[in-house]
């Protein structure tokens, strides 16, 4: 295996690792000293509450928490399959994010109810954004980081393909 491939698959199951741990750390304090008694960081601005949320994004969905799950399941796995495949660093990273903030989702909803149907806790709220949690942030970031290099190697394949003409 060539050495870039092994270094952006370490990259991305290091940055998985990273996410994960601290979306698990920060959730089990959340449940430990937020409820009840919730933190302003920034009064009307930032406040840490405990809630939690049996859907997705915007508590869309919370009827059918089996439908995250699956599809949580299939990026998990087309993460894993195509983990070494890639040669850029970035990317490496970006998935890293993906892969930490799903399995951090997946494993609340794995641990707060039987067959999966449990309840993600959220603990970051803007006040005018729903309550989210840093596995939210992890996928969001790492899908935004994905978009952009893939935006960006768009823009350099037409001058690469009149260069080589």
């Amino acid at each position: 295996m060539d050495a870039r491939r092994s270094r952006a698959a370490l990259i991305l199951f290091v940055t998985a690792l990273l996410a994960y741990g601290v979306d698990r750390i920060t959730k089990v304090w959340a449940e430990a000293t937020l409820p009840g008694s919730p933190i302003e960081v920034v009064p009307g601005v930032l406040t840490l509450r405990f809630t939690t949320n049996s859907g997705g994004a915007f508590s869309i969905g919370q009827r059918a928490p089996w439908f995250f799950v699956g599809v949580t399941a299939v990026v998990v796995a087309i993460i894993l399959a195509t983990s070494f495949r890639h040669t850029s660093r970035i990317v490496g990273a970006s998935l890293g994010l993906i892969l930490g903030g799903a399995l951090g989702n997946l494993t609340d909803r794995a641990i707060r109810d039987q067959g999966m149907r449990g309840r993600v806790v959220d603990l970051i709220d803007f006040h005018v954004w729903p309550v989210f949690n840093l596995a939210d942030c992890a996928i969001v970031i790492g899908a935004i980081l994905l978009a952009w290099v893939g935006l960006r190697e768009r823009k350099e394949q037409p001058e690469a393909t009149a260069a080589r003409s």
